[in-house]
């Protein structure tokens, strides 16, 4: 994607979305003069903006002569051409006083409560996954769509969820795949057995395979047991001018937070991935409103990941503050839980 842009129109967009996140009104060819330090005229400004938007990375409200950025140009933006600042080192300060290595859950609320403070967003953190490993499942049919999963533990704790299910499953199914699972896969992790199923269902039936994909999401949530994450300062968001203008992008931005399987799922998302991720609007593939981004990073207990702490704020962000106070949290909130 960077050879779509030569070294000018990388100036200009950058500028441009600088420019939008510190004024939050379209940007025309006269400021990016003023602001990009290039000997340009306005007529090449022009044309560099012209195919800036015919790739996507820009638009024009109709309302003005300037442009905005787009949710594919804030991509390109945050992949390429952001220069991250280092924290300064009271923040730094700030977050290492916090987080006392005393009261783990403590410790998660008040990492939450300082991303929020410390951005003016809304801060979020998961808190950590406990692997459940089972010995023994069964199925037993409670009602037409509902059915009751029992897991016996290695150490002999039992354990169960009731599962609704899409289709009216026969007994007979119920055992048979109660087989196929414990046969392949007792003395392991759910999630170990969610990353193997998803290579090997495809030699299994695929009403089967629903049932299967129903009994992992219930036994990942039994190793999460209470709550799956902590937030604080949503109410940050509704005083973001950019989303409290539209009604619509509020309401899907307090349907994020209650649907919360949605945040579970990016912060899930985040998991798998190393160091600080950026989701932009919808690029998550959940229902976020398009000017919504996540800035995330997975934390760690004694070298292994547990969890997420992040920030969701406008995209209209500043990234190269945003991204450090989230990258800081994650690894010092890491040393606090390390330390028990």
């Amino acid at each position: 994607m960077i050879s779509m842009l030569d070294k000018r129109a990388q100036i200009l967009l950058k500028t441009l979305i600088e420019r939008y996140i510190v004024e939050g009104q379209p940007v025309g060819s006269r400021t990016l003069s003023r602001y990009s330090g290039l000997d340009l005229s306005p007529a090449t400004i022009r044309n560099v903006m012209a195919d800036l938007e015919e790739l996507g990375f820009i638009a024009s409200p109709h309302t003005s002569a300037g442009r905005v950025p787009t949710p594919l140009g804030y991509r390109f933006f945050v992949d390429t051409l952001l220069v991250v600042k280092p924290l300064e080192s009271n923040a730094v300060h700030r977050i290492e006083d916090e987080l006392h290595p005393d009261n783990p859950q403590r410790v998660i609320q008040a990492a939450s409560v300082l991303l929020s403070q410390l951005t003016q967003f809304a801060g979020v953190v998961m808190t950590p996954r406990r692997t459940v490993t089972f010995k023994h499942i069964e199925f037993l049919k409670l009602s037409e769509k509902r059915i009751l999963m029992i897991v016996v533990t290695p150490d002999g704790d039992v354990q169960n969820r009731v599962l609704f299910t899409e289709l009216d499953y026969r007994p007979s199914e119920l055992i048979e795949a109660a087989n196929y699972i414990n046969q392949n896969y007792a003395g392991q992790s759910f999630e170990e057995v969610r990353a193997r199923l998803h290579t090997e269902l495809r030699e299994v039936r695929e009403d089967m395979t629903r049932l299967m994909n129903a009994a992992l999401d219930a036994g990942s949530a039994l190793a999460e047991g209470g709550e799956q994450y902590v937030i604080s300062g949503e109410r940050n968001l509704f005083a973001v001018k950019d989303l409290s203008q539209d009604m619509g992008r509020l309401k899907q931005l307090l349907e994020l937070f209650e649907r919360k399987t949605s945040l579970i799922k990016i912060l899930d998302l985040a998991l798998r991935g190393q160091g600080v991720q950026i989701f932009i609007g919808g690029e998550s593939g959940f229902a976020a409103p398009d000017d919504v981004s996540v800035v995330t990073s997975p934390y760690k207990v004694d070298g292994e990941v547990v969890g997420t702490v992040g920030v969701i704020g406008p995209t209209r962000m500043a990234y190269e503050r945003v991204v450090p106070i989230v990258d800081v949290t994650a690894k010092l909130l890491s040393s606090a839980l390390s330390q028990h």
